[in-house]
């Protein structure tokens, strides 16, 4: 009896799977217009079809939700733009975690994958969201995970860290096979510890767009300044 569930199940999953595919092939991708100016910017998503929505722009891709699949995601590549291959191998090196996403599904320039619920430790800081320490704990043993499965962890950011349901989450892998450090992380610990714990924590302050705009392209152009520091 267990046996006929389980394969009961595993056919529902590969339907579902079937018209998740086919609704982006034949309702999103027709329509669908993403627009990538730069490489250091995030993608702009126009002309995006009812109901589909636009969840968030990374610098290479969009990722996109459909109101009947409330589980799972759309990850769009921009044209010319790389990234698709490496992330699909990033996921399968991570298999499942509870810190992670996970890839259900592939075409020719789009992901499906397993939805995360939450807010960025970004959207976090704007609306006055307190983040728990909680989150800093998950990550770490999120990090420790990947790098265990022969990850190089990169690029993980404020943007890419969610709080869900007072855990934390990371949302975007796929620059983990990029075989260089990357201090990101680490700024943001101290960040988070030097500055937002002591001082906006306890108080629950909402920090303005235009300072987390501006922190963010200081911190930017800091590291640049950094790694050319590095190499010379």
């Amino acid at each position: 009896m267990q046996g006929f569930f389980s394969r009961r199940n595993a056919l529902l999953k590969e339907l579902r799977m079937h018209e998740i595919y086919h609704q982006a092939l034949d309702s999103l991708l027709p329509s669908l217009h993403l627009e990538s100016v730069s490489e250091v910017d995030p993608v702009v998503a126009h002309h995006v079809p009812s109901p589909w929505q636009v969840l968030g722009c990374g610098n290479y891709a969009a990722v996109l939700c459909h109101p009947a699949f409330d589980d799972v995601v759309v990850k769009i590549y921009a044209p010319g733009r790389p990234g698709l291959e490496e992330e699909v191998r990033v996921y399968e090196h991570l298999g499942q975690h509870p810190s992670f996403s996970e890839c259900l599904g592939r075409g020719d320039n789009f992901l499906i994958l397993k939805r995360m619920h939450g807010v960025t430790l970004y959207d976090c800081v704007l609306r006055g969201i307190r983040i728990p320490s909680q989150v800093i704990t998950d990550i770490d043993e999120a990090l420790r995970y990947s790098i265990s499965q022969g990850l190089t962890p990169h690029d993980v950011h404020g943007r890419n860290i969610m709080l869900s349901e007072g855990r934390g989450v990371i949302v975007d892998v796929s620059d983990f096979l990029i075989p260089e450090d990357c201090g990101a992380w680490e700024d943001i610990k101290r960040a988070y510890f030097w500055v937002y714990r002591p001082w906006i924590y306890p108080f629950g302050w909402r920090v303005p767009a235009a300072l987390l705009n501006l922190l963010r392209f200081s911190y930017r152009k800091s590291r640049r300044v950094r790694s050319w520091i590095s190499r010379t």
